[in-house]
C-alpha cells in the first residue's frame, strides 16, 4: 500500500513517497535559473510542489501523468501547503498501484451498476425500457458506465463519479415526478439515466483525468445523442415523437447557450432534468471542496473556481464559535437596535389635538411631508 497519502502530510515534516503528476510547468527565477512548479496527487487530493535547486537535472526525465519519487519537505505558504522538493526520480509504473493515485467512490460500483438495473427495470414505458436493456446490455458499455467519472474537476471527479451521480439524480426524479404535476416519470428517468452517457467516450481515466480527442471534438453532449439515437433504430417500433423528446434532453441538459447546450429546455421533464443536474452537481462540488479543502487556518476554503465563490467549513466555523457569547443574550439589545433612539409621543391635553413629533431628520422633504401630516389631522 502506498505511504504516505497527500491526506496523511502534516506541515513541517519531511515527506519520501511517490506521487502522480498531474501538471508540470517549467518556471524561471529572477536569477534566470529554471525551476519545477508541480501538482502531484494521489488518491486522497492534490498538493502543489516547488523544486527550487537542481531542476535542470531532472526536468527532462518524467512528464504529466508520470509518477514520481520524491523526497523533500512540507510546508506552509500563503495558508496552503507546499511540497519542496529536494531529489526527484522517476517511478515506473509497475512498481506502483493505480489504485492508490485515481480517486474512486466510496460506494461499491458493482452494487452501483444493479441499483442501476433495478430502476431500469421499474420502468413501465416499455419503449424506452427496452432502449435502456438494449444499451446496457453491451458489456463493454456497462463496464465504462460503472467507471467513469463524471468531470475531470467540477463534480464527481473521481472512478465511478458518473454512476453515482446518475443514481442520487433517479432518486431525486422519484421525489419531483411525485411533488410537480404532468411528469412523465418514464420519460424523466430515461433522461436522467443517459443524459451523460457520452462522457463514457469523452474521458479517459487510465491515471490522471482528461479529455479524449473526442471528448475535446465533439464533447458529451453530442456524442451522447448520437449513441441513444443508433441504440433507437435498433428498437422496433420506438415512436419517433418520444426519441425526438428523449434526444432533447440530451442536448439542452446544460441549459444554457453559453453552458454548451445546443438547445434550451423546452418541456417540463427537460427543465426537470436540469434544474437536477445543476443542483446535484453543485451539491457534490460543495460537498467535496470542502472535503479536499487544503487551507491550514480559517473557516473558509480557498476561491472554488466552479461556484465563483469561497465556501464556508460549517462544522469548522460552529466549532470555532462554542462558547462564544450571544450578540442577544442577557437582555442586551444588538447594535442596529441600540443606535435607534426611541422617541416617546406627546400626550395631548385635553380639548387640543395630537401634536405630532417633531422629526428626527431635518431634511427639507422631511420638514414638509411632516407639517402636511400635523395639518391633515
Amino acid at each position: 500500500m502506498k505511504s504516505p497519502y497527500i491526506s496523511e502530510l502534516a506541515p513541517g515534516q519531511p515527506v519520501q513517497g511517490v506521487f502522480l503528476v498531474q501538471t508540470k510547468d517549467v518556471r524561471q527565477k529572477k536569477t534566470g535559473e529554471s525551476y519545477l512548479s508541480l501538482t502531484l496527487s494521489d488518491r486522497t487530493g492534490e498538493l502543489d510542489a516547488k523544486m527550487w535547486d537542481n531542476a535542470q537535472e531532472v526536468i527532462d526525465t518524467f512528464d504529466r501523468d508520470d509518477f514520481i519519487r520524491v523526497k523533500g519537505a512540507l510546508q506552509v505558504f500563503q495558508n496552503r501547503p507546499q511540497l519542496t522538493i529536494h531529489k526527484l526520480q522517476p517511478a515506473p509504473a509497475s512498481e506502483v498501484d493505480i489504485a492508490d493515485f485515481l480517486p474512486a467512490s466510496k460506494r461499491d460500483r458493482v452494487e452501483m451498476f444493479a441499483e442501476l438495473r433495478q430502476w431500469i427495470a421499474s420502468m413501465t414505458d416499455p419503449h424506452l425500457q427496452a432502449l435502456l436493456e438494449r444499451i446496457f446490455s453491451n458489456e463493454e458499455i456497462a463496464v465504462a458506465f460503472r467507471t467513469a467519472p463524471a468531470a475531470k474537476s467540477v463534480h464527481h471527479n473521481f472512478i465511478g463519479g458518473l454512476l453515482e451521480h446518475v443514481l442520487s439524480l433517479c432518486s431525486l426524479a422519484k421525489f419531483t415526478a411525485a411533488h410537480y404535476a404532468d411528469i412523465d416519470f418514464n420519460l424523466l428517468l430515461a433522461g436522467v439515466i443517459l443524459h451523460d452517457i457520452g462522457k463514457i467516450t469523452e474521458m479517459h481515466y487510465a491515471r490522471s483525468l482528461g479529455y479524449t480527442t473526442a471528448g475535446q471534438l465533439i464533447g458529451h453532449i453530442s456524442i451522447g445523442a448520437r449513441m441513444v439515437e443508433d441504440a433507437i433504430r435498433e428498437v422496433p417500433g420506438f415512436p419517433p415523437a418520444m426519441r425526438d423528446l428523449l434526444l432533447h434532453m440530451i442536448l439542452s441538459h446544460h441549459g444554457l447557450l453559453e453552458f454548451g447546450s445546443p438547445k434550451v429546455p423546452v418541456f417540463l421533464e427537460a427543465m426537470l432534468l436540469h434544474q437536477l443536474d445543476t443542483m446535484d452537481a453543485k451539491m457534490e462540488c460543495m460537498r467535496a471542496s470542502i472535503e479536499r479543502d487544503r487551507q491550514i487556518d480559517g473557516v473558509w476554503t480557498s476561491y472554488i473556481q466552479p461556484l465563483e465563490r469561497s465556501v464556508l467549513k460549517k462544522r469548522r466555523y460552529l466549532e470555532a464559535t462554542k462558547g462564544e457569547p450571544s450578540s442577544t443574550s442577557g437582555g442586551e439589545t444588538n447594535g442596529a437596535a441600540a443606535a435607534t433612539p426611541v422617541v416617546p409621543k406627546p400626550v395631548p391635553q385635553a380639548g387640543q389635538k395630537p401634536v405630532a413629533p417633531k422629526p428626527a431628520s431635518t431634511s427639507p422633504f422631511a420638514s414638509k411631508l411632516q407639517s402636511a401630516l400635523h395639518h391633515e389631522q
